[in-house]
């Protein structure tokens, strides 16, 4: 059963989980080797795979504040590590949704390191203690975009479910159409979750 790999506190900023000497390196498969660099103990562990995908970091309120920088969620994500907290800084919110990272907004979560806990459809049931607590649910695009791997991966499942739809109802059309339509539809997307 998954634990918890460490409890952090309030205000875990972006510079905490990738510091900002690392912002050169871009690419989500080299970005989780400096997760939580300067927490050297927690660092190791993860780069040794000490803990499988599916564990959690149970944190404070406003986890993910300070910059906008995208790798504080690409390198958390590349160890498939779930992230538990009573709240989540927005842009930081945005940028894991983005990236398909694993979010439990749980405002009264209790849990120490090692505690195996169980996500539910409402609830995080810490199995060590025997108590419960209530989740509170993202919004169901986010939710779908996150189960999806990330924004790209929903959007390559949307665009290929409607191209198969276009392509069964617009086999007379003329050849432009099914792709204006998917346009149109991409579009309608991106606009849709600009406004989230």
């Amino acid at each position: 059963m998954p634990k918890v790999i460490t409890v952090l506190g309030d205000d875990i900023s972006t510079d905490h989980i990738y510091p900002g000497r690392f912002m050169a390196t871009v690419l989500p498969s080299e970005t989780p080797q400096f997760c939580f660099a300067d927490m050297t103990a927690l660092n190791a562990s993860l780069r040794e795979q000490k803990f499988p995908p599916g564990s959690f970091i149970v944190a404070g309120s406003n986890f993910g504040c300070g910059s906008s920088r995208e790798q504080a969620a690409s390198t958390i994500n590349g160890y498939g590590i779930i992230v538990i907290a009573p709240s989540f800084a927005r842009i930081f919110l945005q940028n894991a949704v983005n990236l398909g990272l694993k979010l439990v907004i749980c405002p009264r979560i209790e849990a120490s390191e090692g505690d195996e806990l169980e996500l539910k459809d409402d609830v995080v049931v810490n199995v060590t203690t025997g108590k419960s607590f209530e989740i509170v649910p993202l919004p169901k695009l986010r939710q779908a975009i996150i189960d999806s791997g990330g924004l790209i991966a929903y959007t390559r499942k949307l665009l290929q479910a409607r191209l198969a739809a276009k392509v069964s109802f617009d086999r007379g059309s003329p050849k432009g159409k099914p792709l204006r339509n998917l346009c149109k539809g991409l579009f309608f997307l991106v606009m849709m979750f600009l406004l989230l």
